[in-house]
């Protein structure tokens, strides 16, 4: 048996809490897990760190997309397998790795499911698990942030990216491996280990998380008619189809703004800054994933 640990965002909910994973695990003969909670999202990742020095073998991550890249950030590197407890508003990771949405359900995954080994992108220094961008998107994270999330769940995303379509163009350059790809105006620019952004919606349907590559796509729309044919094609699958994009696939990514501009990493906004460097380290993390859903 593993040594188990748990690193709890203790402000998220799912199910009957934190004392049903409690019960469930002793239940499954583990009395006494590395337990450590926290109502600070910035110090989960020094957690993490510590349980794994304690000797944590896997560890159960309860909380949003934003606690599970502070943690990502912190292990990469370190022996240790992470599992996930969707506990938070988006919950992407989970969402695109078919982690079940209920205590039960996602402890039977990280007790009995399969490792599989997952790339991670690196923006700016700091890894993320699932998506990075800048623009649009990184406007909507930001203003939905704080109180608006916690009050209204994911309807403050709705709120805030329809706030976002006045977000201004800005003159961009990116280079990919080395060669220019793109340079003009771009309002969206983002970065992608996963595919699905919302239960069907999808940006980028070809990405593989364990491929060595991340996803790029550039969004040129600028009014909120042309984002309203992006985001069309986003549901049906063939956002790469759509006049106002444009995608390719890198390991190395160099991206060059005239004006500074807010990025943001697995939905957490980060300041705004005129140039970003964007990377991926394959196979950097092990996760827990139902069986069905291996390669």
């Amino acid at each position: 048996m593993k040594t188990i640990g748990v690193i709890a965002n203790n402000k998220k909910s799912l199910g009957g809490g934190l004392e049903e994973l409690r019960q469930l695990l002793l239940e499954r003969g583990y009395p006494d897990p590395i337990w450590c909670e926290t109502t600070k999202g910035r110090e989960v990742g020094k957690l993490a760190r510590d349980a794994v020095k304690r000797g944590a073998e896997l560890l159960f991550i309860w909380g949003g997309d934003g606690t599970v890249q502070r943690c990502v950030n912190a292990v990469v590197g370190l022996d240790v397998e992470l599992a996930l407890m969707p506990a938070g508003t988006a919950n992407l990771l989970a969402l695109n790795l078919a982690i079940p949405f209920d205590v039960a359900g996602a402890l039977e995954v990280g007790l009995t499911g399969t490792s599989r080994r997952l790339d991670v992108g690196v923006m700016n220094g700091k890894c993320f698990a699932v998506m990075a961008g800048i623009g649009f998107d990184a406007v909507t994270m930001q203003k939905a942030d704080g109180d608006l999330k916690e009050r209204f769940g994911r309807l403050a995303y709705l709120w805030t990216g329809i706030k976002a379509l006045r977000v201004n163009a800005r003159r961009t350059k990116i280079r990919v491996d080395g060669k220019t790809w793109f340079k003009g105006n771009a309002t969206c620019v983002l970065f992608g280990q996963m595919s699905l952004v919302a239960k069907g919606v999808s940006v980028f349907p070809d990405s593989q998380p364990d491929d060595g590559v991340l996803e790029v796509g550039v969004v040129t729309a600028q009014s909120a008619r042309q984002w309203i044919r992006v985001i069309a094609q986003m549901a049906i699958g063939n956002a790469q189809r759509s006049p106002f994009t444009e995608m390719t696939q890198g390991q190395r990514i160099e991206v060059h703004l005239d004006r500074a501009s807010r990025y943001e990493i697995d939905g957490g906004a980060k300041v705004s800054r005129r140039s970003h460097q964007v990377s991926v380290m394959p196979g950097a993390i092990t996760l827990r994933v139902p069986r069905e859903s291996a390669p």
